[in-house]
């Protein structure tokens, strides 16, 4: 059976806090965020002795960490800025292990200097492609040197956003320390929304041998407002990637609140992958109970 996880940075506490928040909601795994009102796991923080402290901090909860994330646009335009954020993503790669899971996400990111979720027209050019390749071999590379493997999150705006340039990344990547994070959402525009079960069978039939976690959240056309869109959940030192909502024709909501079609995909998520870790995202804290009584009944009526 799929499990139900959640991350750890819409829960704004110390982190014996949050633990225990999230075990009260009924969960049993999940993404670990490095954002806790006690523990500073910023760049150039994070010790052996620090990761061990959260690990066994969730372990104790019953609350395994499934996975971490490394959320940053890794080719910033700016090359100062891109080695500071690829810094700290290795740093956390590095420390993976130590922190309980071996999977470290990031999406692809943009040219875009103003934000890390918007277009920019080198994105989707050979040379753009070419510098993201050599930053995600590289971490890659650097993932199996220490026995962990980084995960990819696609995204529409981002260098690696349609399913084509995903097989295509991974076939110029074909690495044992590179995997896929699953979040079938990130996949539409205002051109394939209409089209949402044959880019999600083309998604699995596809790219199923490389997913190694799953995320739970919707999306939606966004009507009249296409600005980026951001939430407030409550902490106003929350990472950019858990405000987010959507940008242009598409908004990104909680689970249940938009259109994807849940129910072809689990049924295609569970098919190779039956025991995988699904976690919930894009929503405040008041509305997780409400999100995971969605999910958790789309996986009791398919019986997975």
């Amino acid at each position: 059976m799929l499990q139900v996880g959640i991350f750890t940075g819409y829960f704004p506490y110390s982190l014996e806090e949050t633990a225990k928040k999230i075990r009260a909601l009924g969960f049993n795994t999940v993404q670990l965020d490095l954002h806790f009102k006690d523990v500073d796991l910023s760049a150039g923080q994070i010790t052996k002795e620090k990761a061990k402290k959260v690990r066994d901090t969730f372990r104790d909860h019953d609350l395994p960490i499934c996975c971490i994330s490394g959320y940053t646009n890794i080719i910033h335009p700016d090359k100062d800025e891109r080695a500071r954020r690829v810094g700290y993503l290795k740093e956390i790669i590095r420390n993976a292990r130590d922190l309980g899971s071996p999977y470290v996400i990031s999406e692809t990111g943009t040219y875009n200097t103003e934000s890390d979720w918007v277009h920019d027209p080198k994105n989707k050019t050979e040379e753009g492609f070419e510098v993201c390749r050599e930053v995600i071999a590289d971490l890659a590379q650097t993932a199996y040197d220490h026995g962990a493997t980084f995960l990819l999150e696609t995204y529409v705006n981002n260098v690696v956003g349609s399913v084509e340039e995903t097989v295509k990344m991974f076939a110029q990547v074909d690495h044992p320390g590179l995997g896929l994070l699953m979040d079938p959402t990130n996949y539409f525009e205002t051109h394939n929304i209409d089209r949402m079960d044959p880019i999600l069978n083309q998604v699995f039939d596809t790219l199923t041998d490389k997913i190694k976690i799953a995320h739970a959240k919707d999306v939606k056309r966004s009507g009249d407002d296409k600005s980026e869109k951001h939430a407030d959940i409550g902490d106003e030192d929350a990472l950019e990637s858990h405000t987010f909502r959507g940008v242009g024709e598409i908004e990104l909501p909680a689970p249940g609140l938009g259109s994807l079609n849940y129910d072809l995909y689990l049924k295609r998520l569970a098919e190779k992958h039956p025991n995988i870790p699904i976690i919930i995202e894009h929503l405040s804290e008041d509305d997780v109970p409400r999100a995971k009584k969605f999910l958790d009944g789309k996986l009791r009526a398919h019986g997975l």
